[in-house]
This record gives C-alpha cells, structure tokens and sequence, in this order.
C-alpha cells in the first residue's frame, strides 16, 4: 500500500528555505509517525509465523523526510498483500491500512508540536 502526497515538488522547495531547526523537528515528527504505522501495524498483523510481524521495516529518504513503512523484500510484500487484502481462501485482515489511516489523523499533531518545541 502507497500513500501518495500531491504538490511534493513545490513542498520540497519550500523545505529547503526552511531553517535546519525546522527540518530537523519535521524529521523528528516523520521517525515518530513513521514508529507509530509500524507499531500499530506489527501489533495486527496476522501471526502464525511472526514473520510477517518481525518484518514490517521503515525507510527513509529525503533527509528523513520521507519514511516508508511496510515489506522490503518482495516475498514478504506479496505475502503481506494476501493478508491485507484477502483472498478467496484467505480472510483479508488489513493491518498496514488501518495504521496508515489512524496516523493520518496524528501526523498533524505531531509536526505542529515538534515544529513549536523547536522554535521555543
């Protein structure tokens, strides 16, 4: 599952204007958001191997501005895809999605609180 953000070109510009102390609580904010997706996500996962659990992994790029939570290697991805989406022997049991959503709604705080603990 990918979420993709619009306007990244011009939001990129304007970060780079931006003070390093800002950047830095922006990637503070991204790592805590990032953990969060990944907790959640490990915390409902199916488990009968735990190895879907075990492997949830987080990326980063951007300086840290951009964190990708989720599967990197490819059997665990398609594996993880069967789980969250289901199959005709399968029960779907989305786990990344729900994470992703949840944060959705937290990200703001985050960045808000980091951005003011850093210009105080």
């Amino acid at each position: 599952m990918t979420v993709r953000v619009r306007g990244l070109e011009e939001l990129a510009k304007r970060l780079d204007e931006l003070p390093e102390e800002i950047k830095e609580a922006l990637r503070r904010a991204v790592k805590e958001s990032a953990e969060a997706v990944k907790k959640d996500t490990q915390e409902a996962v199916r488990v009968d191997t735990t190895n879907l659990r075990e492997k949830v992994d987080i990326t980063y790029s951007d300086s840290g501005l951009t964190a990708h939570v989720g599967w990197s290697d490819a059997d665990t991805a398609a594996y993880a895809t069967l789980h969250e989406h289901g199959t005709r022997a399968i029960t779907a049991n989305p786990a990344l999605g729900p994470a992703l959503e949840a944060e959705r709604a937290r990200i703001v705080t985050r960045i808000t609180d980091e951005v003011q603990r850093a210009t105080r």
